[in-house]
């Protein structure tokens, strides 16, 4: 198996959390594709931070692509520069204000590796405990839900974690922990 051609590369829209470019492609059998649309999104991290109380963190929040509030696992955007496993701890520490003893990195996803190339790193955090009050970005509106271990494990099995890479993320934890 072979990697397609660029021939060509051409960006539709630049923004900070939209960017759209279309490609022009050789396929290994010589096929030319003259429109291939590849969105370019930043590099996250999704962390399942567990409490010194055995209690996994989850954050509930308004999700306007869905048109949903949903109760997903805390997340974010790896900064220009940072180490994921740092964009991790201060993205937890932002949106629960939580801050943890232990860190491990769990599993590399792509969210839609068709036609997006950034990864998410998923990290597993323990020895939670509260330091301070969340510092919320402008249009963050996040309220912190506790779980017990059993409680999110039945959570996720009963197809309640609509964001697909967080179900995943929490399936890849609870196998670490052989939860599952």
């Amino acid at each position: 198996m072979k990697k397609w051609t660029l021939l060509d590369s051409k960006y539709i829209i630049q923004r900070p959390w939209a960017t759209l470019r279309v490609d022009k492609l050789q396929l290994p059998n010589g096929i030319v594709k003259d429109e291939y649309y590849v969105m370019e999104y930043p590099t996250w991290v999704n962390m399942v931070g567990i409490t010194e109380n055995q209690e996994i963190l989850f954050v509930k929040q308004y999700r306007h692509g869905a048109e949903r509030i949903l109760i997903e696992l805390p997340a974010g955007v790896v900064d220009d520069g940072e180490k994921p496993e740092d964009a991790a701890r201060r993205e937890l520490l932002e949106e629960t204000g939580y801050a943890f003893d232990s860190i491990e990195q769990v599993c590399e996803l792509y969210g839609n590796p068709a036609t997006s190339g950034n990864i998410t790193y998923t990290y597993l955090l323990k020895g939670g405990r509260k330091v301070q009050e969340q510092n919320l970005d402008d249009s963050e509106d996040i309220e912190v839900i506790k779980m017990s271990i059993p409680e999110a494990k039945e959570y996720l099995l009963g197809n309640n974690i609509g964001q697909a890479l967080h179900s995943a993320a929490l399936f890849y934890c609870f196998a670490k922990m052989d939860i599952i």
